[in-house]
């Protein structure tokens, strides 16, 4: 076995993750990192290694071994944003140098697990189980999953419990089979809290118009939601009293642990109204790309300060109550000439949450700026948000497309992890032979 020191390999502590592999030497090999270090290790087994690579810097240690502050820490401590790794995959361990680093909570969705199950083997002996003890494919990804959930719940409960209950969870979405079903998916949501069954689990319902109603009765089952796939205002803002209604009508006496992100997705509204924009092809509509989705952003933060505060919220706060954090999601830059940032850093501002993949996270670490910058401009925000009216741009109909984009690419993500899981079923079914 060939062994690898990360010093040889980079300056800095980080991890190696990877979505792909390819045939490689048959030799394995281990990228090894010091002990104490506050990295991961390695090992890649076979003749499958990593194809490549994303790169999370982690924290280093100070003489006494503890972990060094970073801009995530900053971020929390400093500007009270929690920020959480927009990833998850085996094994789960990985997550701890990026716990220390600051990250303090994760958010899954059926994309991820399609990239995590389809690319590792690190699945195999458990799937292996499952279909010997006679589980059907889709039983058995469930089995997978939860018990990726389960295992990160456990490495993130210190911070769910040093913070009462306000952050440390971790997410998991309902199938996205069922985004148009009201009733399916309150059940659905039930069912994954039971079988969950960690304080700190978060139930991912998708803000769809069929959901919406979904979000009031699971939260109203005393059920924490993370409310996913918010691409407009007015859906946002049911979604706020959807969490509301929920509240006011579970009859709990204390509602201190319930509580509620709603999952507000930025790049991909830049994504689509860019193109609009160059299709528009005037000076104004060029001048304006790239800064649709911050714009809405900032005003969904305005929303949520008007929504929670007043007599009906303050009612609800001396039952425990906890506002419905704003949850920054998809934060990645998906143009390569904005800066790696931009999703981030205009987006800082007390009680939020901002989920970042590899990508986002690494850059944040590295040239990240903590500051409050979220209400920061919001004048300017309704002049860009205004300005795009007029130009044509219709906002409800960028969130029902964007909408509909998500829901079926989660539903293509979780159709082709059933087939892949199939394919692995049929092949021991061979072997068995």
């Amino acid at each position: 076995m060939a062994t690898i020191s990360l010093k040889t390999l980079t300056s800095s502590n980080v991890i190696y993750r990877s979505s792909e592999t390819r045939p490689l030497a048959r030799e394995s090999v281990r990228i090894w990192c010091p002990r104490g270090s506050g990295s991961v290790r390695a090992v890649f087994k076979g003749i499958q290694a990593m194809k490549s690579f994303s790169i999370v810097k982690c924290s280093k240690m100070d003489g006494n071994g503890a972990p060094t502050k970073t801009t995530l820490h900053d971020l929390y401590e400093k500007q009270g944003q929690s920020p959480w790794y927009d990833n998850l995959c085996r094994p789960v361990t990985d997550l701890k140098p990026l716990i220390a680093s600051g990250v303090r909570g994760v958010t899954s969705n059926p994309t991820i697990f399609q990239n995590a199950i389809s690319s590792s083997s690190a699945y195999d002996d458990q799937f292996r189980q499952l279909n010997e003890a006679g589980k059907d494919i889709e039983s058995a990804y469930w089995e997978l999953v939860i018990k990726d959930i389960q295992d990160a719940c456990k490495l993130f409960e210190p911070i769910y419990d040093g913070t009462d209950g306000a952050d440390g969870y971790v997410s998991v979405e309902v199938s996205p089979k069922l985004a148009h079903e009201t009733e399916g998916t309150i059940e659905a949501a039930k069912w994954l809290y039971k079988v969950v069954d960690r304080p700190n689990v978060y139930i991912k319902i998708p803000a769809t118009a069929d959901c919406v109603p979904s979000i009031k009765e699971v939260i109203s089952n005393g059920i924490s939601v993370n409310v996913t796939l918010i691409f407009s205002l007015p859906r946002y803002e049911a979604v706020i009293d959807a969490y509301l209604d929920g509240l006011e009508s579970s009859g709990l006496s204390d509602l201190s642990r319930v509580t509620s992100v709603a999952s507000f997705f930025v790049s991909r509204v830049d994504t689509l109204i860019d193109k609009m924009l160059e299709k528009i092809g005037t000076p104004e509509a060029l001048a304006l790309r790239g800064k649709a989705a911050v714009a809405q952003a900032t005003l969904a933060y305005k929303l949520y300060q008007e929504k929670f505060s007043g007599p009906r919220w303050e009612s609800l706060v001396k039952k425990g109550a906890k506002k419905q954090r704003l949850l920054w999601a998809s934060t990645s830059v998906k143009n390569p000439a904005y800066p790696d940032t931009l999703y981030v850093n205009p987006l800082i501002g007390p009680d939020t949450v901002s989920t970042m993949p590899d990508k986002a996270l690494q850059a944040f670490l590295d040239h990240g700026v903590v500051s409050r910058t979220i209400d920061s401009n919001v004048e300017q925000a309704k002049a860009v948000y205004s300005a795009l009216e007029k130009l044509g741009i219709d906002w409800s109909e960028v969130g029902s497309q964007l909408e509909d984009d998500g829901v079926s690419s989660f539903m293509k993500s979780f159709d082709s992890l059933l087939l892949t899981l199939q394919d692995k079923a049929d092949k021991l079914k061979l072997v068995s032979i």
